[in-house]
Formats: C-alpha cells, sequence, structure tokens
C-alpha cells in the first residue's frame, strides 16, 4: 500500500503539473487573442515643435490597419501611402507652423487618435548647390552648400545630408565660412566616380528657430583627371590628361613683389568666361593709381580673389621669361582659348615656386590647401 500511495502522489504530482501549465498557456494565449490591435502613431498625441521634415507613420499589430486619415486644421487631407509591411507613412511634407489629426482604425475596430502641432520658425533659409544636376567635373571638385542665413546648429545641418558615392570614397565636411559648407574627398576623386547629394533640410531646426525651407539634391559625374602645373621657375604650364602631357605653355605670373605675387596652391577651375571686364579696384588698385579697366578674353577662373588663366597680348613678350601681372596666369591668346576648351569645372591647376605664400584654402576654389587633418578638425 505504501509503493501504491507513492505511486499515486507522484503520479498525482506530475498531472498537477501538467494540467496547470495547459491552463497558463491557455490563458495567455487567449489574453493575446483579447488584447486589441491599438493603431500606433509615430507622433505622440499633444506633441509641439513637430518637425513638418519628419514622416508620420502609423502601424498596427495583429490583423493591421483598417482606414488612417490624417488632415490638417481646415480639413485638407494629407498624401500618403502604404508599404509592403502594411505602415502607412505620409507621402508629402507637412507645413510649417499647422495643427494635423491623425484617426488611425485597426480591423478590430480599435481606434486612434493623435493631434499635433508642427513647428513655427522663427525665419527660414534654404540652400543652394553646386556643382549642377547631372554634370561632369574634374577630379579638384568640392561640394558647395551656400546657405541664406548662418545656421548656428551645424551638426543638424550636416546629419540632413546625405552623400553617396559609387566607390565609397572618403570624405568629411568643413564650414569655410558663416553660410559656407564644403565637403571634400580625403584625396582627388577617382575618374568616373558617380555622386549623388540628398540635402533634406525642409523643416530641419538649424538654430536659433530658423529652419530649412527646401530640401535640394543634385548628382554629378568625375569626368577625365585632367590637371596642370604651373612652374615659376620656369614660367611654363604644362596640361596633362590621365597622365600625358598635352602641352606645355608659357606663362607671365603675378609681379614679383608682395602684393601682386601669385600665391602657391592648388587651385580648382571654376567659371569659364568667353569674356571678362577685369576691374582692378575690386582688389583696392584704383584705376587713377595704376590699375586698369580692361575686357579679357578666354578667362579661366581659379579663385574667388580673382585669379584667372586669360589671354594677355601685351605680354606675351614676357610669358616664359619674367612675371608682369597683378596675380593671374597670363598666356597667348590662342594658347588661354585651348586651355578653356581642354579643362573643366573642378580640374586641379597647381601654381608651385612663387614668392606669393600659398592661397588660403577658404578661398572660393582652393579647398585643397588645407591638410586633410586640419579640413577634419574645421575650426572655423
Amino acid at each position: 500500500m505504501a509503493l501504491l500511495a507513492l505511486t499515486a502522489t507522484a503520479s498525482a504530482c506530475t498531472i498537477g503539473d501538467a494540467t496547470g501549465g495547459s491552463g497558463e498557456q491557455t490563458n495567455a494565449a487567449q489574453a493575446d487573442v483579447d488584447k486589441p490591435d491599438t493603431p500606433e502613431v509615430s507622433v505622440a498625441d499633444g506633441a509641439t515643435d513637430v518637425s513638418p521634415g519628419e514622416p508620420v507613420t502609423v502601424t498596427a499589430p495583429g490583423d493591421g490597419l483598417d482606414t488612417v486619415s490624417m488632415v490638417n486644421e481646415e480639413g485638407r487631407e494629407v498624401e500618403s501611402e502604404i508599404d509592403s509591411d502594411g505602415t502607412w507613412t505620409t507621402a508629402e511634407p507637412l507645413g510649417f507652423n499647422r495643427t494635423y489629426t491623425v484617426t488611425a482604425t485597426a480591423k478590430d475596430g480599435t481606434t486612434t487618435t493623435s493631434e499635433f502641432q508642427t513647428s513655427t520658425p522663427a525665419a527660414q533659409t534654404a540652400v543652394s548647390l553646386s556643382p549642377v544636376p547631372d554634370s561632369t567635373v574634374g577630379i579638384g571638385q568640392t561640394i558647395m552648400f551656400v546657405f541664406g542665413s548662418a545656421p548656428t546648429d551645424r551638426e543638424a545641418v550636416e546629419k540632413a545630408i546625405t552623400i553617396t558615392t559609387s566607390n565609397d570614397t572618403e570624405g568629411d565636411f568643413n564650414w569655410v565660412g558663416p553660410t559656407d559648407l564644403r565637403w571634400r574627398p580625403k584625396e582627388f576623386w577617382e575618374p568616373g566616380t558617380e555622386v549623388t547629394v540628398e540635402a533634406d533640410l525642409y523643416g530641419v531646426n538649424m538654430g536659433g528657430g530658423v529652419y530649412g525651407s527646401d530640401d535640394n539634391a543634385t548628382n554629378f559625374t568625375i569626368g577625365d583627371d585632367v590637371r596642370a602645373y604651373v612652374d615659376d621657375n620656369t614660367k611654363t604650364m604644362e596640361v596633362y590628361r590621365n597622365g600625358e602631357l598635352l602641352r606645355t605653355i608659357p606663362v607671365s605670373l603675378g609681379r614679383n613683389t608682395g602684393q601682386w605675387a601669385t600665391p602657391n596652391g592648388t587651385y580648382v577651375v571654376g567659371d569659364e568666361s568667353p569674356q571678362l571686364m577685369m576691374n582692378s579696384a575690386t582688389f583696392g588698385l584704383p584705376v587713377s593709381q595704376g590699375g586698369y579697366e580692361t575686357m579679357v578674353d578666354y578667362a579661366t577662373q581659379l579663385s574667388y580673389s580673382g585669379i584667372y588663366v586669360h589671354s594677355a597680348p601685351w605680354s606675351v613678350y614676357a610669358q616664359g621669361n619674367s612675371n608682369t601681372s597683378h596675380g593671374c596666369v597670363n598666356v597667348s591668346p590662342e594658347a588661354a582659348s585651348w586651355f578653356q576648351n581642354t579643362v573643366k569645372r573642378g580640374d586641379p591647376v597647381i601654381i608651385e615656386n612663387t614668392i606669393g605664400g600659398e592661397l588660403d584654402y577658404w578661398d572660393g576654389l582652393g579647398s585643397w590647401n588645407a591638410s586633410w587633418e586640419d579640413w577634419q578638425a574645421d575650426e572655423s
């Protein structure tokens, strides 16, 4: 009998545990069945200062969503789309200083409502981008972002910008001025690189209540490796394409004085003008004090401070043997035409061995005159 009692007790314990576990699992399963499929809105009810550039999403567990409506205070419906996993998402930017109401109903009839307000900017600013879309540029091209007003939250701006390259080019941002942001590769671009730039700045608080007024984007391709070397020792400019020397051109650089000597450094080709009026008064030399106001042909920009490669028929006698300009690279009319037809925006022009110091890295097109370490440090 003792043995039977023990067996019965053991059996009772075993059966009791199994029965209890089954009951708990049944209750949990029933709880899951009874749990409502409450829709979840990405913006909390009552939220304020919501960025109008951020998409609003709605999801629902279980059987998913039945209907979603999102309207502004005037009753206008916001455009939307539903992706493959059943998530509802706004498909257009929201407006500033607006009140929106989201009403979402799951397929089990559970409804959620969320009302929120978007940001009210103290001011708005746009950004322009360079290079222009679908352009082909040189290996020295930097990506330029110019803002209408100076952002104070620079980190927020940089986070809103995406730069995608076809070969994972390493690069970084640098603020070269209050409204001037640039992105430069560590080394010259590889020819053939395809680049896409997306500045998703609409609704981004750039600091001080100044918000981005628009998104902007561009794309470009890196063309052949065309570069020029200007050597003041030999008074020549050598132009190469993909490592092959195309031509050697006699030049006359800035006069050998502290004021007019051409700075050394890596310049980058910018605008190209068939004709350009040059006025020395723009850099502090009035015509009345020995300056000039002259129309020149085939002016190829190298810096914002006014250094160009251009036709200079008046100095052909000096080209190749002495320096006579106010800083520009003087060449013959024929050579100036050939040069402008050979180079493109973004091609580097490297000037060496002058007494003119070094071109400032922030001088428009001279971003390569900062070391990579200094560029990344960005202490502007």
